[in-house]
């Protein structure tokens, strides 16, 4: 429950409360238990580029937030300075007001801010900024916060942590009930409900009727759009001439991953049009052709046709390949500073793929595995290169090899669960001269199974 009168100065029978403890009382992103890697804070960093800072952008101001969070933990003290303060300004031009309550987290972040950089004359300046906005703005609920910081906590721990999509659909909920008019609050909630669900070919039906009420209530938000295509191809609707009026549609917003291109193409994909997809994605690119969000999708789109409908006819042209390998390229040199493994690993299998040219794959692969990385990303790792040396060396002996090093991980996954599955098929075929090494390798992993 929340509790203003934690906020409030104590009265002079009682101690007065430490700046410490007045910082850990703050509704702010420094308090919400926003714990991540170093690698994934940059995947986070990315992401928030990547969504745009247009004007009329109802979220600029929680993203500068974000931002500045993130970037203090990546020890940028500077860079964070600049974002939370770029965050004061997005939110007084969105309202256009000078002060208000959607202030309350921005100015809880700069208290933590100055307290941890040694400013504390000017962290209690901020506090006392928080106490006045609490008192001057009151939540509508008296055992709720109020619905701008509800809100603002929703969105965060929706972009920050996966698992807490539920904890956030609720924060957003409650904003909502308290602030109805809020079509955008509405809009994020039903889109991160949706996410979670949205390969469900039986989708709970009240997932659904809020689907289809937000769309009526936000007509022109067309990442929402995208989403409602995508599962209604899933419920087998025939979506296809809708998919492509949404592009036009698209292609006059600004760029951005909220203007639902990524998820368009993912449409396309279920529909089995690859085609179209890598044109939607090349026209989007020849008129942003620096863009590296755009350039990362119409990579997604050329490795979909060259790895994932690999049976597809015709065979994909040696050009077609090298755009790919360009695309891949490119979005790998574009986020630096991120973990690009999995597109490394796309990259090594789309080279395979040109006649005459394996020796690149083999040889992105081995640096690959030189790598000191975390089990995740090591199982990655060897159960690709398994498939790898399967299917483009023809090596299965040497297969075998690595679909057991990705068991051994100590790491319980669906990639684990992959190799394990595939060591099982070899067994059960039984013309590899390997079988009984295998079968008790297996028997051996399930001993070392804790109970």
């Amino acid at each position: 429950m929340f509790d203003i009168f934690k906020l409030l100065p104590f009265s002079t029978s009682q101690d007065p409360p430490t700046l410490e403890s007045r910082l850990k009382d703050m509704e702010c992103h420094f308090t919400w238990g926003l714990a991540s890697s170093r690698s994934k804070l940059f995947c986070k960093r990315d992401m928030l580029e990547d969504i745009g800072t247009e004007e009329g952008n109802l979220w600029l101001g929680h993203i500068y937030n974000l931002q500045g969070f993130i970037w203090y933990q990546l020890s940028a003290e500077e860079q964070a300075r600049h974002f939370l303060s770029k965050a004061t300004e997005a939110f007084r031009q969105l309202k256009n007001m000078d002060e208000g309550p959607w202030l309350v987290v921005n100015f809880g972040n700069l208290a933590w801010l100055h307290h941890l950089l040694g400013e504390d004359e000017q962290s209690q300046d901020y506090l006392s900024k928080v106490d006045a906005l609490l008192r001057e703005h009151p939540s509508p609920s008296q055992d709720e916060l109020h619905p701008e910081i509800c809100a603002e906590k929703a969105w965060t721990l929706m972009k920050f942590d996966k698992d807490k999509k539920q904890q956030a659909a609720d924060y957003f909920q409650k904003a909502v009930e308290m602030q109805p008019d809020m079509v955008h609050w509405r809009t994020s909630r039903v889109i991160g409900r949706v996410i979670a669900h949205k390969h469900d070919t039986d989708m709970d039906q009240d997932i659904w009727k809020e689907m289809r009420e937000a769309r009526e209530l936000d007509p022109n938000n067309t990442y929402l759009a995208a989403l409602e295509l995508l599962v209604r191809d899933n419920r087998g609707d025939k979506v296809k001439d809708e998919a492509h009026e949404l592009e036009e549609k698209i292609l006059l917003n600004p760029v951005s991953s909220y203007s639902g291109i990524r998820v368009l193409l993912e449409v396309y994909r279920q529909l089995g049009d690859i085609v179209q997809a890598i044109i939607l994605a090349e026209k989007v690119l020849k008129n942003h052709p620096t863009n590296r969000y755009l350039k990362v999708c119409a990579a997604h789109c050329y490795k979909w046709r060259i790895l994932v409908f690999r049976d597809s006819r015709p065979n994909p042209s040696r050009s077609m390949i090298e755009r790919a390998i360009d695309l891949h390229e490119q979005a790998i040199a574009l986020y630096p500073d991120r973990c690009p493994l999995r597109k490394k690993i796309d990259l090594a299998n789309i080279c395979a793929k040109i006649s005459g040219d394996p020796p690149r794959a083999y040889q992105i692969y081995q640096e690959l595995l030189t790598l000191d990385l975390e089990p995740a990303h090591m199982q990655l790792v060897y159960n690709s290169y398994a498939k790898y040396l399967h299917f483009e060396r023809r090596e299965p002996n040497k297969s075998i090899d690595y679909h057991m090093k990705t068991a051994e991980v100590p790491l319980e996954s669906s990639i684990r669960q992959n190799s394990i599955r595939e060591l099982k098929r070899i067994c059960e075929r039984g013309n590899n001269w390997r079988c009984g090494e295998i079968q008790k390798f297996l028997e051996t992993l399930q001993e070392d199974q804790p109970e």
